[in-house]
């Protein structure tokens, strides 16, 4: 306990930083207008939030397993300002900014309307993300989320083509409010027990609520609002309603690398809802696996019957989360160090995915398969990343997911038996089957008769995008060492927080 949640005070404000460097950025681009100087000023703030990101990896102690670079100013009572980081939040704050930095360079790419405004949401919605990746507050945590939330949903709608675009951001922002209340509602019943069990002030803080076990019966309720609200935005199954509407209706690429590819909800659950209420996980883990069990399935099947790219992917997001979901509540440090690597791997995967289905959309202006096919001999190297990245999300040996899944299924067995552990391996063997179907469907089958003229080929910062993305799951997947190490220690101190370890 002691060991989990000490922390060292930082030298410098460098979280401080990697959350008001972006937001200064993007106040000043929308003072400064449409420009083309102005967007690359944008690009060029992204790229220095990655270098600090660097920064952030390469001083970090990962033998630790303490909190590091701690940093506290007292603001309105309960809502005070408390961030540390540990390797799972070096670990995303890395995904983060070089997602962020990647659809920077996308937006230069497909030519979008108001691309100055378009780059200062991006990176607003940055500096908000870093805040909800450092934060110790669960209070800040839900205001944040909000604030992100809002932000993304405005891209979702006013970046679009569609016709339904408006019907898709209402579906959004109705899905996401009802989340966001129940995560709130969750947070502060954990801030009134504090209260009540101090007979003090209400405190949101992690550490001192990690301190103050819960009540069985308000822990359970407290897990249910939680767990919900953060499974709404992940999305798990049976809340991901609002993800194939918006997928398909909404910003092609944009908006869903933000929401998918830094897995905010599944961190979530890890900072928050398994230290602060491990009588509660564990008490509900074999219902949730179950679930999940089943949704690995469920939105595998669903992604066969569709005829739309933007849809399939959106099933694939479900499914493969379900794995995610499964290797977090076997609550074994081998299942959450595989769970971890696994949405990383996951949302990097997605990302290279939506990217160069936005590279594809820019072509044909369609999305639908039977509009598709014949890319590959134009546009090779773009077909070559969404392939790499369609197996790095089934783990394919060579690819990041491979190590990840292995561990998640190695632990799964131990704990709930073969059973659903083999049901979610078969899942998964389906998930390899839509996506390379809809990779031969899009880039190798003959080009539909009814498409006119050539496939423009890819210009040099598509190659670059694309190449970037290749290089990086690769060497991740050949290379997986130094991020297992970054998520040994708080995983096995957050494991050693259950009685059955």
């Amino acid at each position: 306990m002691t060991e989990l949640f000490w922390n060292q005070h930082a030298a410098w404000p460098l979280l401080a930083t990697l959350q008001l460097l972006p937001l200064a950025a993007a106040a000043l681009l929308l003072k400064l207008g449409e420009s083309a100087t102005a967007a690359w000023l944008g690009r060029l703030i992204a790229g220095i939030e990655l270098l600090l990101a660097i920064v952030l990896y390469r001083q970090f102690d990962a033998k630790n397993a303490a909190f590091q670079f701690a940093e506290r100013l007292d603001l309105l009572g309960p809502l005070s300002y408390h961030a540390g980081a540990d390797g799972v939040t070096v670990l995303f704050v890395l995904l983060g900014a070089f997602i962020v930095f990647l659809i920077t360079l996308y937006s230069l790419v497909r030519g979008l309307a108001e691309e100055t405004r378009l780059i200062a949401v991006v990176l607003a919605v940055a500096g908000v993300m870093m805040s909800l990746l450092t934060t110790f507050n669960l209070l800040w945590f839900v205001l944040a989320s909000g604030v992100e939330l809002a932000l993304v949903g405005y891209l979702v709608g006013h970046w679009s083509t569609s016709p339904e675009k408006d019907m898709a951001m209402a579906r959004f922002y109705q899905f996401q409010g009802v989340g966001l209340v129940m995560l709130l509602a969750g947070v502060l019943i954990l801030g009134w027990t504090h209260h009540d069990l101090t007979g003090g002030a209400w405190s949101f803080d992690l550490l001192e609520l990690a301190g103050r076990p819960v009540p069985a019966g308000l822990g359970a309720v407290a897990f249910f609002l939680l767990f919900y609200g953060l499974g709404v935005r992940t999305p798990i199954f049976p809340l991901h309603g609002w993800l194939p509407t918006v997928a398909r209706h909404g910003n092609v690429a944009i908006a869903p690398a933000l929401l998918l590819g830094v897995k905010v909800g599944i961190y979530g659950m890890v900072r928050f809802v398994l230290p602060l209420l491990p009588a509660a996980v564990e008490a509900w883990a074999p219902y949730v696996v179950g679930f999940a069990a089943a949704g690995v399935f469920y939105a595998a099947l669903l992604a066969f019957q569709q005829t739309n790219l933007r849809s399939l992917m959106a099933f694939a997001v479900v499914s493969h989360t379900s794995l995610v979901v499964i290797g977090l509540f076997a609550l074994d440090p081998i299942a959450l160090q595989g769970a971890l690597l696994m949405a990383v791997n996951f949302g990097l995967a997605a990302t290279a995915m939506m990217l160069m289905t936005g590279f594809v959309y820019r072509r044909t202006r369609s999305t639908r398969l039977e509009k598709l096919g014949g890319l590959f001999d134009r546009i090779p190297m773009i077909g070559l990343t969404y392939f790499v990245a369609g197996l790095a999300i089934v783990g394919m040996p060579g690819t990041p997911g491979f190590d990840a899944a292995h561990l998640v299924l190695e632990a799964a067995i131990h704990r709930f038996g073969a059973l659903p552990t083999v049901g979610a391996a078969l899942g998964n063997v389906v998930a390899a089957g839509f996506l390379l179907w809809s990779f031969q469907r899009a880039f190798l089958a003959p080009a539909p008769a009814g498409r006119g003229g050539s496939v423009e080929r890819a210009n040099t910062m598509e190659w670059f995008i694309a190449g970037i993305l290749v290089v990086v799951m690769l060497s991740a997947g050949f290379h997986m060492t130094p991020w297992l190490d970054l998520v040994e220690a708080p995983m096995k101190a957050l494991a050693g927080r259950f009685g059955h370890v």
